[in-house]
């Protein structure tokens, strides 16, 4: 079996993980964000993945010999698309650059959202949604994209179909943790939050061509914070907007590509309370719903097979 490296920087986890046709295991470290901040300009998450990687590889290696590595690759951009450009990909590319020749390994480079996509079908364990057209969200904290997928080659081609016009699921769910007082990301954390609420409440957003704006929510969670509404009950306000969002969205796509499977990806999918409104969607385990370069190695090993038949 060839045994393929992965390697992803977005910009808030440093992530690498090997994968050889049957076995997988993926490492990861979320980046430090000071306390009350929203996140992290790109020089500084350079600056720390570079500092973790090493911690990153030892803890990958824990026993594995990667000397006979087939492929060493990279996320290097954020979508497939020409435009699509963050620097903190740049940390993960030099790392697998460095090993691939150090190595005598193939390179290869696939994007962040193509990672998430083959992490998720993976680890929901309906790897043969690669090689289908299918429906996608992409939930993150910068991206919250419904996605029509299809197959390209070893890897997938996404496109835009609907999503948010504005703000992302995650950056309402990270803002709402941040006038919280809660640590970010505040994902996990409004999570807990929301099952200790005691009072049900949210906003039904307008939804028009599969399209929706979430701006407009956190004002409504500052209002909420302001009248002295408790913690729980905010946290609960913002995920179940988000949620009836993300469903009525998806029952409008389910009408113009009927029969399509569903699959949910990206760091906001490991919420329970969307997990259970999605119960027709496939879902990642929550380990690999969160940014990881599971999926990176997953593409790059496809990639690898298929190369070897011809």
């Amino acid at each position: 079996m060839a045994l393929c490296v992965g390697f992803d920087t977005s910009n808030y986890t440093t992530s690498a993980a090997w994968f050889d046709g049957l076995e997988g295991r993926n490492e990861s470290r979320i980046l430090d964000v000071p306390k009350g901040a929203l996140g992290l300009r790109q020089s500084d998450a350079l600056f720390l993945h570079v500092k973790r990687l090493p911690e990153i590889v030892e803890r990958l290696l824990d026993g594995r010999d990667l000397k006979n590595a087939a492929v060493v690759a990279a996320s290097s951009r954020p979508r497939e698309t020409e435009e699509s450009y963050m620097p903190c990909f740049l940390a993960g590319i030099c790392e697998a650059k460095t090993l691939a020749v150090s190595l005598g390994a193939a390179y290869m480079e696939f994007s962040h959202q193509q990672g998430h996509l083959a992490a998720a079908a993976w680890s929901a364990g309906h790897e043969e949604l690669l090689d289908q057209p299918f429906l996608a969200w992409h939930l993150s904290g910068g991206t919250t994209e419904l996605l029509h997928v299809v197959p390209e080659g070893t890897a997938v081609h996404a496109e835009i179909i609907g999503g948010t016009t504005d703000i992302s699921a995650g950056q309402l769910i990270d803002r709402t943790g941040v006038l919280l007082d809660l640590q970010f990301p505040a994902g996990r954390y409004v999570d807990e939050l929301y099952y200790e609420s005691d009072c049900a409440s949210s906003f039904c957003v307008k939804i028009n061509d599969l399209r929706f704006s979430l701006s407009g929510m956190e004002n409504k969670v500052k209002g909420m914070i302001e009248r002295g509404e408790g913690k729980a009950n905010v946290a609960r306000f913002a995920v179940d907007t988000i949620a009836s969002a993300v469903r009525r969205t998806t029952d409008e796509a389910k009408k113009i590509y009927p029969g399509l499977p569903i699959l949910c990806s990206g760091g906001v999918a490991s919420n329970s309370v969307l997990r259970k409104v999605m119960s027709d969607a496939y879902f990642a385990m929550p380990e690999f719903s969160r940014d990881n370069a599971m999926g990176i190695a997953v593409l790059a090993y496809r990639a690898y097979e298929a190369e070897r038949r011809v």
